[in-house]
Formats: structure tokens, C-alpha cells, sequence
């Protein structure tokens, strides 16, 4: 019931407004061997070039071993231990391969009235981030620093406020190190139908540009969702995502640019499948 991480702060309307979108076609299966080892492999083709990933993940009590490759040949190794040493306290170590200064130590703690987030480089000289929110699940402030420590700089300071009510969730946050301004909100028509608006509006001092986003979500039945989204310089896009079984779906999604119809439209696919 606490305030969560910083990075939850606005995750609502963001997930309403981009979440599952896409102009790629992506296919994802997921297998469990006997042992209780998942592996899902992805493929993913974008314009005319496909990339595949395959991940192993193996969960012993607390502890949750991942292991990705990708057609890239990178290695991706994490191990995560839920309530080490005290309740809410989660542990988290990765690294990747060929890449040796990717090694990072990640600790996060959630309270009741606080979630702190903190990782550090394995290397010499290494950055170190820290984030931070308090308050309740009703209002809550936070802010993200980096720190390099190679430079001596801080290479990235952000902060937020989120405030949430039975069915709004409205958030404001400065980021870029202080040079775009971003409000949010996410508002719950009709629970029974998953009906919900949400709209997000960025600002950028340094070109002082905006970039107003709207978009919307609807059930059409307990398996069948649509949604869509417009924004200010005429971009609208839409999808329909279908549970054709429990932990699979089938999302359609469609893109164009409104003021260049006869050459933007982009029509993206994406089809995931779970035991």
C-alpha cells in the first residue's frame, strides 16, 4: 500500500498511451520444462531485418535466475532475491557478455511510506544511481539522480509528483535535467469495462516544443480490448488485443500520420503464447 518506486510514478497513463503498440511483427512462445524451467524465445522483424532472443528463467524459493541471448550475441545474466535479510528488501545482479563493465548491483526496498531504489557500477570508476519516493498511495513525491563517478558529474536528476484517487491518477515530472516538464493523468470511466482516458503533455524548454498525446482503452468483452491514441502533429494509432487463451494473445495495432495518409500507415503484429 506504499508509494512504490520513482519509476511507477506516471506508469499508469504512459502504459494507456504506449504499451503494446507496435509497427514490428513480433512472435513470442513460452515452454516449462519438468524441472520448472521457463523458456521463451522471441522473434522480432523489423522492416527487413528479424531479431531473435531466446531466455531461460528458473525460480528456486526466493532466488529467480535470468539468462538472455540474442542475435547480437550478447549474454544477459540476472539474479534477483526477494526479502533478503528484511521484508520488502529485493536484490538484483546482472551483467552481460562480451561487455565487462555492464556489471551492476541493484538494491530495492519498499516501505509503506517510502520505495528507494539504488544500483552501482562493478567497475573502477563507476555510476551510481539513486532514486527515491515517499509519501502514501495517495500522494507521493520522488527524484532519480545518476552520478558518474569516472567525471565527477551528475549525469542525470529527475523528480515527480504523483497524486492518485479511487479512479485519477494525475502526475507531474521534471526530467532531462531539468529541461522538459511532463503531466499525466490516467482516469477510470467504468471499471466493469476497463473503459479509461489518459492524456500526457511534454514540454521542452530548450526547443520549447509540446507534444500532447491522447488516448483511450475499452473492453469489448473479458477477452477482447481495443485502444487508441492521437497526438498534436496528427500521428493516431489504434489496436485490438485478444486473449484467445488464458496468458495469450493476439495484438493487432495500426499507425498513420494524418496529415501524409497515402505513404505513413504501419501496421504492426505481435502474438504471444503461454502455457
Amino acid at each position: 500500500m506504499g508509494p512504490g518506486l520513482y519509476s511507477e510514478i506516471g506508469k499508469k497513463a504512459r502504459d494507456l498511451l504506449y504499451r503494446d503498440y507496435q509497427t514490428d511483427h513480433k512472435f513470442t512462445v513460452t515452454t516449462c520444462t519438468s524441472d520448472g524451467v521457463a523458456i521463451t524465445a522471441t522473434g522480432t522483424r523489423k522492416n527487413d531485418l528479424i531479431f531473435g532472443e531466446i531466455q531461460s528463467q528458473i525460480k528456486n524459493k526466493n532466488v529467480t535466475f535470468d539468462v538472455k541471448t540474442n542475435s547480437d550475441s550478447n549474454v544477459t545474466t540476472t539474479v534477483t532475491v526477494d526479502e533478503l535479510a528484511t521484508p520488502g528488501l529485493k536484490t538484483i545482479f546482472s551483467f552481460v557478455i562480451p561487455d565487462q563493465r555492464s556489471g551492476k548491483v541493484e538494491l530495492q526496498y519498499l516501505h509503506d511510506y517510502a520505495g528507494v531504489n539504488a544500483s552501482i557500477g562493478l567497475t573502477a570508476n563507476p555510476v551510481v544511481n539513486l532514486s527515491g519516493v515517499v509519501g502514501s498511495k495517495k500522494v507521493s513525491v520522488g527524484a532519480d539522480v545518476a552520478f558518474d563517478t569516472a567525471t565527477g558529474n551528475f549525469i542525470k536528476y529527475n523528480a515527480g509528483l504523483s497524486i492518485t484517487n479511487a479512479d485519477l491518477i494525475a502526475s507531474l515530472t521534471l526530467n532531462n535535467k531539468g529541461d522538459s516538464l511532463s503531466a499525466s493523468y490516467y482516469h477510470l470511466v467504468n471499471p466493469l469495462s476497463s473503459t479509461a482516458v489518459g492524456a500526457e503533455l511534454n514540454h521542452s524548454f530548450s526547443s520549447n516544443e509540446n507534444t500532447l498525446t491522447f488516448g483511450t482503452q475499452h473492453s469489448l468483452d473479458p477477452l477482447t480490448s481495443v485502444k487508441a491514441r492521437f497526438n498534436n502533429y496528427g500521428k493516431a494509432s489504434a489496436l485490438i488485443q485478444h486473449e484467445w487463451k488464458p496468458k495469450s494473445f493476439l495484438t493487432i495495432s495500426g499507425e498513420v500520420d494524418t496529415k501524409a495518409i497515402e505513404n505513413s500507415s504501419k501496421i504492426g503484429l505481435s502474438l504471444v503464447l503461454r502455457p
